[in-house]
């Protein structure tokens, strides 16, 4: 993949609890999103539904498969 735009830790971003999805705000004035099945498949990449911008989003992978088996 290309050069990221940022990388920025899960605990930053927030939880959309009606979209089930964690977003952060992008430059560009929409949000980057990744969802949680994204992150049950090991996934590391948020994008923008806006603009080109991506970014790696840092989390500890065992950590986050247990909290979302519930």
């Amino acid at each position: 993949m290309g050069a990221y735009y940022d990388e920025v830790e899960i605990e930053d971003m927030v939880w959309d609890a009606s979209r089930k999805l964690y977003h952060y705000p992008c430059p560009c004035g929409d949000r980057f999103e990744i969802t949680r099945q994204q992150i049950r498949n090991f996934e590391d990449t948020a994008t923008c539904p806006s603009c080109s911008l991506i970014i790696r989003v840092i989390y500890d992978p065992v950590s986050a498969v247990t909290l979302f088996l519930v």
